[in-house]
């Protein structure tokens, strides 16, 4: 066993008390629309979330991480191009708790300096860039840290459906099972991105996440 991967389980374990459970990252919104209604629709929308918002976005800022761009920059970077409020915020919230915990549990200089940036203004602390910084600091591979990001993210968002939609557990389980291949192509894809990419994401996602907020009923922050 590489030293890194009890780790890597512990930083991307569904019970990490980060808040995730509290977010649906815009899919509540297609369930009141009733465009996403079961396990099928729901796959389908996880797929494009994973292939587009999760891409070109947090998946794309976390290589940047890996490739050495200065942690200030990608944040200010995300925090414009997170374009929905409860979305960024969700990331920031999210963030926040992943940069406590780690200061915690996976101290190191890096990780340190990052909060010390967000303590004094210079960032807000997203999630991705977050984790990417502990990741990093405990010698994760790139590869292998982003694919347990994106699939983290996949099955916080499955076990939200779950509850919402609501799944079955066993139909939870073939969810994730099939999401595989999208977040195996999402890795594939972040390698073959550059700069000019950083933020391309599907305006269909981004509406539904902005009508959230205005949304009559809800169980979820996001």
């Amino acid at each position: 066993m590489t030293s890194y991967q009890l780790a890597l389980q512990q930083l991307t374990d569904s019970a990490l008390p980060t808040g995730a459970f509290a977010h649906s990252l815009g899919f509540e919104s297609y369930i009141e629309r009733e465009l996403v209604r079961d396990e099928g629709s729901f796959g389908v929308w996880l797929g494009a979330f994973v292939g587009q918002q999760l891409t070109y976005s947090e998946g794309l800022a976390l290589r940047f991480l890996y490739e050495g761009v200065d942690v200030g920059l990608l944040d200010s970077v995300l925090s414009a191009q997170l374009l929905a409020r409860e979305v960024r915020e969700a990331s920031l919230k999210m963030g926040g708790r992943l940069l406590e915990i780690g200061g915690e549990v996976f101290p190191s200089g890096e990780l340190e300096a990052y909060r010390e940036l967000v303590r004094g203004g210079g960032a807000g602390g997203h999630q991705p860039l977050a984790f990417g910084v502990i990741a990093r600091s405990l010698g994760v591979p790139f590869e292998a840290a982003l694919s347990a990001y994106l699939f983290a993210t996949v099955t916080s968002l499955t076990q939200n459906a779950v509850r919402a939609i609501p799944l079955g557990q066993n139909a939870g389980q073939r969810v994730l099972r099939q999401a595989h291949d999208a977040v195996a192509a999402a890795v594939r894809d972040v390698a073959q991105l550059c700069w000019d990419d950083f933020g391309a994401v599907s305006p269909g996602l981004e509406i539904s996440q902005m009508r959230h907020e205005r949304q009559r009923a809800r169980m979820f922050m996001s």
